[in-house]
């Protein structure tokens, strides 16, 4: 397994890695807000891999070792008001990235699997560019509506402070994170957080590179709209006791999506646990089997 980089235009490239044989089905794995690619642990892509998939992993743009943009963030009052800067770009443009690298990398179309921000670029994706997705699984994640999946009033301090700029306080602010959004239902590994955010923080820590793609997901709006023209087989995935974006985003996600099902694991907050991954797992390549059958039979 070695890192990878792809110009997909418009200035940006991204650093991607791959698991398990490309002769197989491809999946593609998109990560959520200010979240490296390693947080699609090792042992979760291998186990797909184990399922019979060719499994990629990337960092969207302006994370991790993918291309950084150098403007300021929104503020505070241009993410409230709306009235973002015309620099800003969007959960679309996060798509058409994602669309190009599976071009590129000649796996198009793919089985398309997104974990909070990763599930709305998901999301996108398969609304905007239907040919490159085979099916899409949408993970805690939502449809910009301002009345669904919005955060916990806890957690609002850790959104709208900037991060530290120090190794210690970033690991530090990570395991507090995950300690309140984290799941009640499933062990907790305290060690493995603060290890991955220090890997994460080696990789390429960016201060403002957060805010910039949160001011994406403001930039957007509410997709509602945008996720009613999808016509890809789709699977949402919610924990119940998610604070970060809650089990109603989730649900408007479900109802949104012709024909999309939607499953909830009992317990799963904003995190991927140990625990959990048997069902995630399952459910991922299960939604992804079925789907190639379903095509099978249409084209046959």
């Amino acid at each position: 397994m070695a890192e990878e980089f792809c110009d997909v235009g418009r200035g940006v490239t991204l650093c991607y890695e791959s698991f398990g044989d490309p002769d197989d089905t491809p999946i593609l794995l998109i990560m959520g807000l200010a979240t490296q690619m390693i947080a699609w642990h090792e042992e979760f892509c291998e186990q797909l891999v184990e399922r019979g998939f060719y499994v990629v992993r990337f960092d969207n743009r302006d994370i991790g070792r993918s291309t950084h943009f150098d403007f300021r963030p929104p503020s505070a009052k241009q993410m409230l008001t709306r009235r973002l800067p015309p620099e800003q770009y969007s959960l679309s443009d996060m798509a058409e990235d994602t669309a190009t690298l599976l071009r590129e990398l000649g796996i198009a179309p793919a089985h398309v699997v997104g974990a909070s921000m990763g599930g709305m670029i998901g999301q996108m994706l398969a609304a905007e560019h239907p040919e490159v997705v085979r099916s899409l699984t949408s993970i805690m994640s939502t449809t910009g509506n301002r009345w669904r999946g919005q955060p916990a009033l806890s957690v609002y301090r850790y959104l709208l402070r900037t991060p530290p700029r120090d190794r210690d306080g970033y690991v530090q602010r990570s395991a507090e994170i995950f300690g309140l959004v984290g799941s009640t239902g499933f062990e907790r590994d305290d060690q493995y957080i603060r290890e991955r955010a220090g890997r994460a923080f080696d990789r390429g820590f960016d201060v403002r590179a957060g805010g910039r793609q949160l001011g994406a997901i403001v930039a957007s709006g509410d997709r509602t709209k945008a996720l009613q023209r999808i016509d890809v087989p789709t699977l949402v995935i919610h924990g119940t006791v998610d604070k970060m974006i809650r089990p109603s985003g989730g649900r408007a996600t479900a109802k949104a999506i012709p024909g999309a099902r939607l499953l909830m694991i009992e317990g799963m907050g904003h995190d991927l646990p140990r625990g959990a991954w048997p069902k995630l797992i399952d459910a991922i390549s299960e939604h992804a089997r079925a789907a190639d059958g379903a095509r099978a039979q249409a084209a046959a």
